[in-house]
């Protein structure tokens, strides 16, 4: 059994204040105007516990099918070298590349101690080359910008911009490794990645950063009316990382493995947070052009 402590099964509708029934969320209904992934990072150990987020990854598929998964960095440990992708990410997510689910990764900080290149090219990885890319899916309404926050440089920072400004999508999420905003104890808040990143977030109306580099998950509090989520749980945890008396923390889970699912279509994203055994530990709704803060409610 999850802990009361940590066990934040929130059903959240942010505009509305409506509780919506788990069963509901994530429907499996497919359209150009809907679309589905998953989310995970800091998965790269090739140990049980990403075998385990894997096959639970793939139910998921199994059960509604995922358009693709982001990977938000620390995708091969030890140092992200092509040496280890067979045993650190083909063989664990064997089930969902066999099915032809695609991965687009950013890079993490252990990737790029001798893998930059190497993931920069992988095929599996659908970098093309390029350190940041976006995603773009249902035809305007969603992209997906994928950053990399290991090398942010004036390159980037212009390409970002000009990506945000001309973007016409309905949604504009944000998936990168290091967190802006984090309540854990290891790593916690990047200041510096913060204030880079936030001023263009908060300018073009980016409604939603994934990112990593902390090994839980955490959705935090509305910040400057942007929705941060950790998900760096997906093969390397640490159990009670999380500071529960943190002023950010909206839901948190730090006592097993885990990933996201989310859902966007023209209205709302629907979100779960899953832990590798199939428990739900997160959910909740996020209303387009919303800025009330989610009600929670602890299980």
């Amino acid at each position: 059994m999850v802990s009361r402590r940590q066990a934040i099964f929130s059903l959240a509708a942010l505009t509305t204040g409506t509780l919506i029934k788990p069963s509901s969320i994530l429907r499996a209904d497919s359209n150009d105007s809907k679309t589905r992934f998953a989310v995970v990072g800091d998965f790269g150990t090739g140990e049980d516990d990403q075998y385990a987020v894997g096959q639970q990854m793939l139910n998921v598929h199994r059960a509604s099918a995922l358009d693709l998964v982001l990977a938000v960095g620390d995708n091969i440990y030890p140092n992200g070298s092509s040496r280890y992708f067979d045993k650190h990410f083909e063989r664990p997510f064997e089930g969902l590349l066999n099915e032809r689910v695609k991965f687009y990764a950013a890079l993490g900080n252990h990737d790029v101690e001798e893998g930059r290149k190497d993931q920069l090219q992988y095929p599996l990885f659908n970098m093309d080359g390029s350190n940041y890319y976006t995603v773009s899916r249902g035809n305007g309404l969603v992209d997906i910008f994928v950053l990399d926050t290991t090398a942010y440089d004036a390159g980037q920072a212009t390409w970002l911009e000009n990506s945000l400004r001309t973007s016409r999508a309905i949604w504009k999420i944000a998936a990168m490794h290091h967190p802006l905003y984090s309540s854990a104890k290891k790593h916690g808040s990047d200041p510096k990645v913060r204030a880079m990143l936030e001023p263009l977030f908060t300018r073009y109306r980016v409604q939603v950063v994934l990112a990593g580099h902390d090994h839980v998950y955490e959705r935090t509090k509305l910040q400057k009316g942007i929705q941060h989520f950790i998900t760096g749980a997906g093969g390397k945890m640490r159990r009670g990382d999380i500071d529960m008396k943190s002023p950010i923390r909206a839901a948190s889970y730090d006592q097993d493995n885990s990933f996201m699912v989310v859902e966007v279509d023209e209205t709302e994203m629907l979100f779960k947070s899953i832990s590798e055994t199939g428990e739900v530990v997160d959910s909740g709704i996020i209303k387009q052009a919303s800025s009330v803060v989610m009600s929670v409610q602890e299980a």
